[in-house]
């Protein structure tokens, strides 16, 4: 057994962020259990030249491509903006001059339209994906108390403390006694997957497993080129299209690196099941040459990610979900014994920007302070500055 006195059960942003707070805090009695191999979540910005044979992403490069979250709005997210000009990373905005093309039926060919959709206030990107913010936090913990391959099953209040059971790579029960945990998971997978003892109150079970988790019922696909030639043709990039397989699609080339278009699947999660990759990548590539030409057929790569197939994302429930942005659960238990001793900090939970990258900081902060005011309250405080955290300091 361990002891600490902080269990992250997480290791996307909001877990690494709430890790953050608490080592500017001088609170370093914490242990962050992830159960991925690697960081960052919901966040996967991958180099097509950095796969390994486990799919792993070996590569250094900025030329890196979202298949999660993609963007940002400093002027609507004030509190994600300070951390990413604190971390100095490098931003640009998404590239939308140009027209746009609009697929409304397999029997008529594909519309452009001159005035199309700008975002306003503009959306923003990092450079080298949004990994590049997953990466900068990392570097400023102690890698000691970041733990990797260590999937949560079990949560029991034990009286005095709480007893977190983890499961390591090779299977093994790692057991952590501590005093609060932080739940960097989204609602629903935290109840599906982790068993509480005692139970969580009905009412808030209930309310966090109807809570949808953002992108578990979505796929995306990439297609890298040398050179954005639709720009040549003024296209932005964009298109919306009602014929498929991509709904949605967007310009997704690096500053100084390769160009990519991206899409969002407009096939529905328990249909892409029953359909290979291979099949996927070769309709979504007749798509994109359908739109944009014949320079669209041949991508030098290609990439998928599914993350309704993704056990560490998604639940049976969400193969038949919208996934979309809705309302987020309370984030505490208001009663009983898992009162002061719990709080989710996931996107979801984020009352501002439920499902967004901006939400994760905006939850973890909250989470952050109901943990630091739980110390107080059981005498911890002297161990802790008892301002409450400032969001976006580095």
């Amino acid at each position: 057994m361990k002891a600490t006195r902080i269990a992250i059960i997480g290791g996307g942003l909001s877990g690494l962020y709430a890790a953050l707070l608490l080592e500017q805090q001088g609170i370093e009695d914490y242990v962050l259990l992830e159960a991925r191999s690697t960081f960052g979540g919901r966040i996967l910005s991958v180099s097509p030249a950095g796969m390994d044979e486990a799919g792993q992403d070996t590569s250094d490069t900025i030329d890196r491509f979202d298949l999660g979250p993609t963007w940002f709005w400093p002027a609507l997210q004030p509190q994600l903006d300070r951390l990413v000009d604190g971390l100095a990373l490098e931003r640009f905005e998404q590239h939308e001059a140009g027209g746009m093309i609009i697929e409304r039926s397999p029997h008529e060919v594909p519309l452009r339209v001159d005035s199309g959709y700008a975002a306003s206030p503009p959306s923003m990107r990092l450079v080298g994906g949004m990994n590049a913010l997953i990466a900068a936090l990392r570097k400023k913990l102690p890698q000691e108390r970041l733990a990797a391959g260590h999937r949560v099953r079990r949560v029991r209040h034990a009286g005095q403390h709480i007893e977190v059971d983890a499961e390591d790579l090779q299977d093994r029960l790692v057991t952590f006694h501590v005093q609060f945990v932080l739940l960097a998971v989204p609602p629903r997978l935290a109840t599906s997957t982790i068993d509480f003892t005692p139970a969580l109150p009905d009412s808030t079970s209930r309310a966090w497993s109807n809570t949808a988790t953002w992108m578990a019922s979505h796929a995306k696909y990439v297609a890298v080129y040398d050179r954005p030639f639709w720009r040549d043709r003024g296209l932005s990039g964009e298109a919306r299209s009602a014929v498929g397989p991509l709904a949605e699609i967007h310009d997704a080339s690096m500053p100084d690196g390769s160009a990519a278009l991206f899409g969002f699947f407009g096939i529905p999660a328990r249909t892409r099941k029953r359909v290979s990759e291979k099949e996927l990548m070769l309709h979504s590539r007749a798509q994109l040459k359908r739109i944009f030409g014949a320079g669209a057929e041949r991508p030098k790569a290609e990439l998928i990610k599914d993350w309704a197939a993704d056990p560490l994302t998604a639940t049976t429930v969400d193969l038949d979900g919208t996934a979309g942005h809705g309302t987020a659960p309370r984030a505490i238990v208001a009663s009983g014994p898992w009162h002061g001793r719990l709080a989710g900090i996931a996107s979801e939970w984020s009352a501002r920007f439920p499902g967004y990258v901006a939400g994760a900081i905006d939850a973890a902060t909250l989470g952050v302070q109901e943990a630091i005011h739980a110390a107080a309250a059981d005498g911890y405080a002297s161990r802790c500055n008892s301002q409450a955290p400032q969001p976006g300091i580095v």
